[in-house]
């Protein structure tokens, strides 16, 4: 089957219908376009997101099932609880995005690449600015040991890709991440594909069609507070 492909000068061009995604890779739905602000916002509002390697062409993405998570359902185990009690590590919020993308963009060992290449690390980049992508750091000694980053629109925020230097700082980012969307209103947590560590913090699986509905519900509601700095 022939993807479909966008016009990489029409930004506001609509995503195919999500139910035409391939099953084989999961969620494949079209390919082309540009990762302009508007083009990336509009995607992720459609439950759309773009994953490629370098050298590829922008491929985009709506998976079934997808991975979510539901702020109170957030499992913290007994350890987690104990090193967060510890205060190890001080957790901050945009203050070091660059940086946070930079370490998440590494290859994880010496056989693997990266799919977050210059041209989406300038992507994202340019969303931060605009407030609509964010960090979160975990700090030990000054030095940056952990964090994620992500996509915030409306009550919904997008997670993109998170890194760890030092045994669970990503958790307790990500911990002390969910607390505060909980204090700002946000109802729901995209974690996209399945992953054992985001399972372990409460993440489960839904169909693509309920994750549809629930970002067109929440997207277009705005939470009280954004103070993210």
């Amino acid at each position: 089957m022939q993807l479909p492909i966008l016009d990489p000068a029409n930004p506001q061009q609509e995503f195919p219908n999500i139910e035409t995604a391939l099953t084989d890779p999961d969620g494949l739905l079209v390919m082309g376009g540009c990762l302009s602000s508007q083009r990336i916002v509009n995607a992720y509002k459609a439950g759309i997101f773009p994953w490629y390697s370098p050298g590829e062409p922008i491929l985009w993405w709506s998976p079934n099932p997808r991975l979510i998570l539901i702020p109170e359902n957030l499992i913290i185990s007994r350890s987690l609880k104990k090193t967060i009690r510890k205060q190890i590590f001080n957790i901050t919020f945009d203050q070091a995005f660059a940086k946070v993308m930079q370490y998440c963009a590494a290859p994880r060992d010496e056989h693997t690449g990266t799919w977050i290449s210059e041209e989406m690390t300038q992507a994202y980049t340019l969303l931060h600015r605009q407030g609509i992508a964010h960090s979160v750091e975990a700090w030990f000694d000054g030095e940056l040991v952990g964090g994620l980053y992500g996509i915030a629109i409306g009550q919904v925020f997008y997670g993109e890709s998170m890194f760890h230097k030092k045994t669970d700082a990503s958790k307790v980012a990500f911990c002390q991440l969910i607390k505060q969307l909980t204090q700002w209103d946000y109802q729901l947590i995209d974690c996209q594909v399945h992953t054992n560590h985001l399972s372990s913090l409460g993440a489960e699986e839904i169909t693509r069609a309920d994750f549809s509905r629930l970002i067109k519900q929440y997207c277009s509601i705005f939470p009280h507070k954004l103070a993210w700095k």
